[in-house]
Formats: structure tokens, sequence, C-alpha cells
């Protein structure tokens, strides 16, 4: 909402996205230092949990909004020991909910995942096609015309 209130946005679609990864009934977002990270990827080995992706979209013009939560199950490897600790040295896990990036230098320990892709990279298109449909805007109404 405070992106959507900027004078520079009116009249624009502004779309927002937050993640969190559900394992054991508990909310993990960005580990807070690399003791977190290490310790959260050693009880993520060889389990599943649930990335959970709240999404909305502002339309400044009408000044309403919808929003939703996209799920994605992930299935983790098994990393060694050794493996968490350079993943954790990286520095990558610090900057992403759960500890992990299906995109980046985690992905070689996601074994697998149930559900939308892109939800686990940060934004699910087939949600936001269903929200923006919801304001009265079509997806291809978005698309730059071809020159």
């Amino acid at each position: 909402s405070v992106v959507a209130a900027r004078p520079e946005v009116q009249g624009a679609l502004v779309i927002g996205c937050d993640s969190v990864l559900e394992l054991d009934g508990r909310a993990l977002g960005k580990p807070a230092d690399a003791e977190e990270a290490t310790a959260r990827w050693k009880s993520m080995r060889g389990r599943a949990g649930v990335l959970q992706t709240g999404h909305c979209v502002w339309d400044t013009e009408a000044k309403r909004y919808v929003s939703a939560t996209a799920s994605t199950v992930v299935r983790f490897g098994e990393p060694t020991d050794a493996e968490v600790a350079a993943y954790v040295a990286s520095g990558e896990p610090l900057h992403v909910a759960g500890a992990f990036t299906l995109d980046g230098r985690s992905a070689p320990f996601i074994e697998g995942i149930e559900g939308d892709h892109g939800n686990v990279i940060g934004i699910s298109l087939p949600l936001v096609r269903r929200l923006l449909a919801e304001l009265g805007v079509g997806i291809t109404e978005l698309w730059a015309p071809e020159s």
C-alpha cells in the first residue's frame, strides 16, 4: 500500500509479493544470521515444506486491490554438512525466505517441487493473471505492442 500511494505510480497497476516457508507449522522468512541459516538447512534436509507467497495487485486508478496466496511444496535433498557450510558462506540464504532459492546456488539441493515453480522464484504469474482478471484487466492488455 505504501508503494501504491506514491504519486509517481498513480494510474498504474502495482504488484507486491512476499514469501515464507512453512515447515512444522512455523512460518520461516529470511534467516537472521549464518547460524540460523545453517540450523535451518540441517532441519530441512530430506523433508518437504510449503513455500507460501502472498500476492497483492493494486489498481491505483480504481483505488482498489485484490490479493491471494500461492502455495508450492518444496522437497529438499540431503546436502552434506560441508555443502551446507559452503552454501551459507556464500551469503545467499541470508537474503531469501526459507534460506533457499530455486534459481540460485541451492538449486542442486532441491529434489523437486509440487506446484508453480514461479511461486518459489518469487511470483506466481498464473495467480497474477487471475488477480488482474478480478480487477477487470486482461494480462494480454499489458503486453507491449510488437514493433
